[in-house]
């Protein structure tokens, strides 16, 4: 049985390939009018094709890994901002 490696997340994770995906992810949903439900699969499959073949090219199971997180740091960031922003806008308007 092989031994599954250990993965360190690292500056590349947080600083360069979380804000990548939501990048690539807007682009691709201006270009190819992706349905707001489908947004978040999207994010999640262009983690995937980073991880696989851009930060992990070598080891599957860590791509795969680490293309998953990607993909779901990068909604839940965006997700996150976005709800923020329309809470900040609304309290703007009471006061």
């Amino acid at each position: 049985m092989t031994e599954f490696p250990i993965i360190h997340t690292n500056f590349w994770d947080a600083v360069i390939a979380v804000p990548a995906v939501v990048i690539i992810t807007q682009i691709v949903k201006l270009i190819f009018k992706i349905p707001p439900p489908f947004v978040p699969s999207a994010a999640g499959l262009t983690g995937l094709l980073i991880g696989l073949f851009i930060s992990h090219p070598n080891h599957f199971s860590t791509g795969l890994f680490m293309g998953f997180f990607y993909g779901s740091a990068a909604a839940g960031a965006y997700s996150s901002l976005k709800t923020s922003l329309k809470a900040y806008r609304r309290y703007e308007k009471k006061t």
